[in-house]
């Protein structure tokens, strides 16, 4: 299964992929609202983890 995290926090983030990874997800982290959208638009994704509050865009706007 193919994720994309959106997550400012990086450190948050590389643990989360990390864990993920171990897990056998393949996962992309992005860490603001505008790479996020632009990884998502690309439609390679089974799921994606979103934050809510995220620079460049919040996930709420980005998840419409």
């Amino acid at each position: 299964m193919k994720l994309l995290l959106v997550e400012d926090e990086i450190p948050l983030a590389d643990a989360l992929s990390e864990i993920l990874k171990r897990n056998k997800y393949s996962v992309d982290a992005v860490y603001d609202g505008e790479d996020g959208l632009e990884y998502a638009k690309t439609g390679l994704y089974d799921c994606i983890v979103l934050d809510i509050m995220l620079p460049g865009g919040s996930g709420l706007s980005l998840l419409e």
